[in-house]
């Protein structure tokens, strides 16, 4: 498990304080973590960059598929 407790959460300037955010941590060595900004206590998702970048291109792209 990957120590997160230098880590920098941040989450997006377009999010409100009603706590339906996700945070995100990007000044790890190696990884990106992210969280739910409700319980942020719980375990992150950790992600590679690279896996991390291909997710936000899928996102932007509407071509993330649902199962």
């Amino acid at each position: 498990m990957a120590d997160l407790q230098g880590a920098h959460w941040r989450k997006s300037t377009y999010s409100t304080d009603n706590g339906n955010c996700v945070e995100v941590a990007s000044n790890l060595p190696g990884l990106i973590a992210v969280r739910d900004s409700k319980t942020p206590t719980t375990p992150a998702l950790l992600l590679p960059p690279a896996e991390w970048s291909t997710f936000l291109t899928h996102l932007k792209n509407g071509t993330i598929a649902s199962e």
